[in-house]
């Protein structure tokens, strides 16, 4: 008798397989996806149109239901087919960094809405968002202000503002949190919403970053009507739904960074083979540590939601890990490539940079190293809190 487990594996290798040859025999009408645009506009596209060949190759459709567009079976291997993706040189789609994050959530919150949004989200046809973070209400969460206030026919009445929202300028929709209630109740009073971008009343701000870039926005809300249809679980239990999505931000998102940094780095191997470097081994070493651990741990948490598990507080260590290990192999890279690297004016030096600007905030966004290090010691180790408390 064959081995559940055996077969199980069998046959995500004979999947892998497939995409492996797929993307092969694709290569001529992908290759220039690898290339770094010089604009959002442009990369955004990019990452439209990879979305499409993996959704209509059937690869990014498992372990979603049928109802969203997928093909049933498990998000694992989605998940090592994307791995495989960032290994041969194609970024993950921007599409997906937020959709893998929002996705489940709302496929399991609020499945009806989910059967209606998903699927063109799913073939790129759509841009998501994520509407967390306000001025006075970063990783302190429970702080947030923006306001949904329901009227008797269920529909709400948004007035507030987002900030940092990563590809909030030209998103479609966003899963936005906000306050059915007072301030003073915190986690009470919460309600998460799917929220179109081009209703009236939202205004959108680009945000550079220091490269220059511009991949985040402000987002205001003001007298934005959104329906009772797009309430994602129950009113009043938003920030259960938010705890319940954090989980993939920590698994699923921290994978498809982890991902690209396993690519970044085996680039920065090939990009200084052929010259001495003093002390490389021991730079490069350490990145590669820090990045096994981050898959290990990463792979661990993916498995548990796999099985519906509730992960909770322990994702903090996921950010912790993957929040060193981004920062560890770009500095590899400003290390070990540093006269192309600081004066590079081709693409892929501007690239380089760019990416290390942004790993200088991995120990920031979606929750603050000071803060994850607090839960792990509070909620994990449950260690005494400073001043004796």
């Amino acid at each position: 008798m064959n081995n559940p487990v055996t077969v199980a594996h069998r046959e995500i290798g004979s999947v892998l397989a497939d995409f492996d040859r797929a993307l092969t025999e694709a290569e001529a009408e992908l290759s220039y996806l690898r290339d770094s645009p010089e604009d959002m506009a442009t990369e955004l596209e990019h990452s439209a149109s990879l979305m499409r060949w993996l959704y209509d190759g059937g690869w990014t459709r498992h372990g979603w239901s049928a109802e969203v567009g997928g093909s049933g079976g498990s998000a694992l291997v989605r998940c090592q087919i994307l791995e495989r993706l960032a290994l041969r040189g194609y970024p993950i789609p921007n599409h997906l960094l937020v959709l893998e994050v929002v996705g489940p959530a709302v496929a399991k919150h609020a499945p009806d809405l989910a059967a209606r949004v998903l699927p063109a989200a799913l073939r790129g046809e759509e841009l998501w968002s994520q509407g967390f973070s306000e001025p006075e209400a970063g990783s302190d969460l429970a702080a947030l202000r923006t306001v949904a206030a329901p009227d008797a026919d269920g529909t709400f009445t948004v007035n507030g503002q987002k900030i940092w929202t990563s590809y909030g300028w030209r998103a479609d929709r966003m899963v936005l949190l906000a306050r059915t209630g007072s301030v003073t109740d915190r986690h009470r009073g919460l309600v998460m919403l799917l929220v179109d971008l081009d209703a009236p009343g939202v205004q959108t701000r680009p945000i550079a970053l220091a490269s220059g870039r511009q991949e985040l926005a402000e987002v205001f809300f003001t007298d934005v009507r959104v329906p009772a249809d797009r309430v994602i679980g129950a009113v009043g239990a938003g920030w259960a739904v938010a705890m319940d999505l954090l989980q993939y931000e920590r698994g699923s998102y921290a994978w498809m960074r982890m991902a690209t940094a396993s690519s970044n780095l085996a680039r920065i191997v090939t990009a200084v083979a052929d010259g001495p470097q003093n002390g490389a081994e021991a730079v490069l070493g350490s990145a590669y540590l820090g990045l096994a651990a981050l898959r290990a741990r990463t792979a661990t948490t993916l498995r548990r939601l796999d099985a519906a598990e509730v992960v909770g507080a322990e994702t903090s260590i996921d950010k912790l890990l993957l929040s060193t290990a981004e920062q560890d192999v770009l500095d590899a890279a400003a290390q070990l490539m540093a006269g192309d690297f600081l004066f590079g004016d081709h693409s892929e030096a501007r690239r380089w940079r760019d990416d290390w600007w942004y790993s200088r905030a991995a120990s920031i966004y979606g929750g603050a190293r000071e803060i994850q290090h607090g839960i792990v010691a509070d909620r994990l180790l449950s260690l005494p809190r400073e001043g004796g408390r």
